[in-house]
């Protein structure tokens, strides 16, 4: 745990430095962008940014699987959508090969 603390501590400041170098910051505005700019406003503290940013990381994969599988059962039970859609793949790869 107090390693994994560490890391995120790292990835942070790696983001904060990132931003503070960027012309655009349009193109850099994600939620640990905003995490950042809320504590530089005072609206958070390093802890809280920290934590929201550990609880994002340890969270997204078991959600997006659970996701993910939900949306396969739902394809798999209506082979309609799934026909469309893989028309739609076809339309936009052509013959080229899928990849990951």
């Amino acid at each position: 745990s107090k390693d994994l603390k560490g890391a995120m501590e790292i990835l942070i400041e790696q983001k904060r430095q990132k931003l503070s170098t960027v012309e655009k910051l349009d193109e850099h505005m994600d939620f640990a962008s905003q995490l950042i700019f809320a504590q530089n406003r005072g609206d958070l503290t390093a802890e809280n940014v920290n934590q929201c940013v550990l609880e994002m990381m340890i969270a997204a994969p078991d959600t997006l699987s659970v996701t993910l599988f939900f949306m396969l059962i739902l394809i798999a039970e209506h082979p309609t959508v799934e026909e469309e859609m893989m028309r739609e793949i076809e339309t936009v790869m052509g013959k080229q090969d899928l990849q990951s």
